[in-house]
């Protein structure tokens, strides 16, 4: 046969989409998945079109999700996360999607891999990326997951039935230190910017913070304004090789070419009034810190949910840039972020001290199952 055929879930999880395998559905060597996984999106694709496939052209719908049976008692279900390269032909499994995360508990409630009753599901997801726990809470609506409700993801048109997810003990997810520098501020030097302070840290995925003033940003730029700046979108690139070294994620050649996603790049200022994209207006007095992320070289259209609950921890974790810029509510409330698109409020528990540790991060979401069938790759390649 000229093509080989998948099943195949394609769902939308928070403001990405993926398609969702299960595991036994795939070859069991590891190459063989992502000759699978490159051609069903359609990478590598020089113009970054992703036309021969089912991506999307950018990084937030260019991704792939494999569910099984658990391997750890405490769990319901496994779930590996895959970044799949646009232009290039790489699968990158450092790290996890809190996006995607939202969409595996109705997954496996749908696909019948965990058993439920009642109007309501929680979900035990252990993700093999970072070896942590995911704790999926959703309505179900006649033994499914719930679609419907009034929920309103910025991002994402419409209303969904909303998911919380708490993510378990996040800190260290990749690199084993909630700072892998042991500080929590260091100094880089990136091409045209020049000395600059930084914070780093690993909460659900390893981000890279810096203020956005150093980049000559007022900090509310709509992504567009900011993909219009080639050379602020090189700056940002190099400030993630230079945090990827300095975590101690790869070396500065790894970076360019085998660990293309990590760490996230968040640039960061004040609370402040912006006309959103949308026309709509996001004023100070109701976020907490204003964010501009960048996920596998590209401005984010929102803000990667992984880096999020990173930037939340990292608003409450004394002496980091998130610290500085950022207020914590007092009451140990929601941090409310304003991003490209709107704001987002994520949970974020620290305790210890001089010696923090980030209980947990929680944050909710929507999700919807778009198409269920066969994904085809072919064979002769």
């Amino acid at each position: 046969m000229p093509q080989a055929a998948y099943p195949a879930v394609y769902m939308r999880g928070g403001t990405s989409r993926a398609l969702v395998f299960h595991d036994r559905d795939l070859p069991a060597d590891r190459d063989a998945r992502d000759q699978v996984f490159l051609a069903t999106l359609g990478s590598p694709d020089p113009g970054k079109r992703q036309l021969d496939g089912l991506g999307g052209g950018i990084s937030s719908l260019s991704k792939i999700a494999v569910v099984g049976a658990p391997t750890r008692g405490d769990a319901d279900v496994d779930y590996t996360f895959g970044q799949v390269a646009i232009d290039a032909p790489l699968v990158q499994y450092r790290g996890n999607c809190g996006n995607i995360s939202s969409a595996i508990g109705p997954y496996a409630v749908d696909e019948g891999l965990v058993r439920t009753s009642g109007d309501r599901a929680s979900v035990r997801i252990h993700n093999t990326n970072t070896g942590k726990i995911i704790v999926a809470d959703f309505a179900l609506s006649d033994g499914r997951a719930a679609v419907a409700g009034d929920f309103v993801l910025p991002g994402v048109a419409g209303t969904g039935s909303p998911i919380r997810l708490s993510f378990l003990d996040p800190g260290g997810a990749t690199t084993g230190k909630l700072f892998p520098t042991g500080a929590a501020r260091d100094t880089v030097t990136i091409p045209g910017v020049g000395t600059i302070e930084v914070s780093c840290i690993d909460v659900s995925n390893p981000t890279v913070f810096a203020r956005a003033a150093d980049f000559g940003l007022a900090g509310i730029e709509s992504a567009a304004q900011i993909d219009a700046r080639p050379d602020l979108v090189r700056q940002c690139e190099e400030l993630r090789v230079a945090a990827a070294v300095l975590m101690g994620l790869a070396t500065e050649d790894e970076a360019r070419t085998r660990l293309r996603n990590l760490p996230l790049v968040c640039l960061l200022s004040p609370p402040a009034d912006v006309v959103l994209p949308s026309g709509a207006s996001l004023r100070a007095r109701d976020v907490d810190i204003t964010a501009r992320m960048f996920s596998a070289g590209q401005p984010h259209r929102a803000t990667p949910l992984t880096g999020a609950m990173c930037l939340a921890a990292c608003v409450r974790l004394p002496g980091t840039l998130g610290a500085e810029l950022g207020r914590a509510p007092a009451d140990g409330g929601d941090i409310v972020i304003g991003h490209a698109s709107g704001s987002l409020p994520v949970g974020a528990a620290v305790s210890g001290g001089q010696q923090p540790r980030v209980d947990s991060t929680t944050v909710t979401r929507t999700a919807r199952r778009l198409m269920r069938g066969e994904v085809y790759a072919p064979t002769g390649r």
